[in-house]
């Protein structure tokens, strides 16, 4: 996995920069531009950007609400009666928030349709929707007296049709090859080995999977998500399915060196996510490895509820790469994780979509933890901070506190208000720390983007349909508000000077203060709901 992602990450980066800095458009490009009335060399102001984006957003929720809706009238393949307009409400601001957060299951309550044209379709414009903001922040971050922050339109759709797109067939392709069905066929019946009988659900899956795994959506088309056979069959699949969740936010990364002319910076910030990644990786491996009751100790490891084609090693390593890039597939039964390691998979979406976090979002939330980061050295120092020639004044710090403080207050308020109303109390699988541990893990998981659950947690009900969605939205859309408007304050700056008592943002202490910031102030947002929750758990 290392391995192909160093390889492929930087062919993967440039290219990406040269994408979102190219000055000609393709035919195709322009074909969409006139479908939607874009003009491609009218660049937008900070306002006008924003607006985009959250009207391309809303017109998302209610296009993919209308049809998940329809989709119960028409017959098997292409429809299921299974989904009530409560439910295809959550599902839709699911999908469209890149959340893909499921309170359903896949095989039994959606159809083709509902699958390939409107999960399928929110996929690639959902994640496309979160690079588009990340490129404008490092617009922001480059360009000098602008309020000019590029063309929304011209970024959702270079992001689809040069990124998106041909990555999601090659990927699918592969997928298919290593034995992901790829079909429209309805259910059928198989004889099985033994002499009984089976009946295996068709699909679009090898297509649907290659753009869930890429985008960071996550959600299975089947309950099992990523533990079935016919979404990933062996090993080898396993470890594709895992650099396809990493690839694209590891590439903003570098990226994001190339843009602003300095590779430097981009291989520091890397390694601050590969330190947060590893440490991570490790605690979780030890934890399921040597997980504490008396069968774990019998069969050396906490493999209930883990696949026997990938192990324990396969299912930490899926699971670590999943929470922390704000994905939420998944190959094993997180529920089913040892109280500690469901702890590291909650603290991974409590970093911020930092390590690396989803398509794009990883991206603009590790450059807001590296203000942060110059911010508190520039105290400790005396010194005006500063980041790459951009001074750091009160309205950025309080833009980049806004960004940090909107997650925590929306988990914490939305589990709060659960856990004392009877309706929240209900959907608790487990009683006390393990299933406080539920609940939290669920708004955890719908705040930061990831749509991964604890299976004792029971979603589909009104209450959770609703509270859930509003986490979802609230999650997405404020840190990208507070994101566009910070890239604004800083495009509107004058280039700075570099002088002696500049902080190096490409040194080993830049990338330690980056973990630092990132792992304290986690630390005091989220230590006493964790303490309560998992931790309280393992240690019973």
């Amino acid at each position: 996995m290392i391995t192909a992602l160093v390889v492929l990450h930087v062919p993967l980066g440039n290219y990406m920069a040269r994408t979102y800095t190219a000055q000609t458009d393709w035919r195709i490009e322009r074909v969409l531009y006139r479908i939607v009335g874009a003009d491609p060399t009218r660049e937008q102001r900070w306002t006008r950007y924003l607006g985009s984006v959250l009207a391309f957003s809303a017109v998302g929720v209610l296009v993919l609400y209308g049809l998940l809706l329809v989709q119960t009238q028409l017959p098997a393949p292409w429809g299921h009666p299974g989904m009530t307009p409560a439910l295809a409400f959550n599902t839709a601001v699911s999908f469209t928030t890149n959340t893909s957060w499921q309170n359903y299951a896949g095989e039994s309550t959606l159809g083709h349709l509902g699958l390939a044209t409107g999960l399928g379709v929110q996929a690639f414009a959902s994640a496309a929707v979160g690079m588009c903001v990340a490129v404008a922040l490092v617009r922001g971050i480059v360009r000098r007296q602008t309020d000019k922050l590029g063309n929304f339109w011209v970024d959702l759709v270079r992001s689809c049709v040069r990124i998106l797109l041909p990555l999601a067939v090659l990927t699918a392709v592969i997928l298919a090859v290593l034995g992901v069905v790829q079909n429209l066929d309805a259910a059928r019946g198989f004889g099985t080995v033994a002499g009984g009988s089976q009946t295996l659900v068709g699909g679009p899956v090898a297509s649907w999977e290659s753009i869930k795994l890429l985008s960071g959506d996550g959600g299975g088309a089947f309950n099992v998500n990523s533990a079935h056979p016919l979404e990933n069959p062996t090993p080898i699949s396993n470890i594709v399915e895992i650099v396809a969740m990493l690839l694209i936010p590891v590439s903003f990364i570098r990226a994001f060196g190339v843009m602003i002319g300095d590779k430097r910076q981009g291989w520091a910030l890397l390694a601050a996510v590969a330190v947060l990644f590893a440490l991570g990786m490790t605690i979780l491996g030890i934890s399921e490895s040597l997980g504490h009751g008396t069968v774990p100790v019998a069969v050396g490891s906490a493999a209930e509820g883990t696949e026997t084609r990938f192990g324990i090693p396969g299912s930490a390593l899926f699971g670590q790469a999943a929470t922390a890039s704000a994905d939420g597939a998944a190959n094993s039964s997180y529920d089913s994780f040892t109280s500690i390691g469901g702890a590291v998979l909650m603290a991974n979406m409590m970093l911020g979509e930092v390590s690396p976090g989803g398509a794009g979002s990883g991206l603009y939330g590790l450059l807001v933890v590296a203000l942060l980061a110059v911010f508190l050295g520039g105290l400790m120092i005396g010194r005006t901070p500063e980041f790459l020639q951009k001074r750091l004044g009160a309205r950025e710090m309080k833009l980049v506190g806004l960004v940090i403080l909107t997650a925590p207050i929306a988990v914490l308020v939305g589990t709060g208000i659960s856990i004392a109303l009877p309706a929240g109390v209900k959907s608790m699988g487990n009683p006390g720390p393990h299933g406080l541990s539920e609940l939290l893990y669920a708004f955890t998981s719908s705040v930061a983007g990831n749509g991964s659950a604890f299976a004792g947690f029971t979603g589909n009900t009104p209450w959770f349909n609703v509270a859930l969605s509003v986490a979802m939205l609230v999650g997405r859309y404020l840190p990208m508000i507070f994101v566009i408007a910070l890239a604004a304050s800083l495009g509107a700056q004058r280039q700075g000077v570099v002088t002696v008592g500049t902080l190096r943002t490409r040194s080993p202490m830049f990338i330690g203060l980056v973990v630092g910031a990132t792992l304290i102030v986690v630390g005091l947002e989220f230590f006493p709901a964790l303490a309560l929750g998992p931790i309280v758990d393992g240690v019973h």
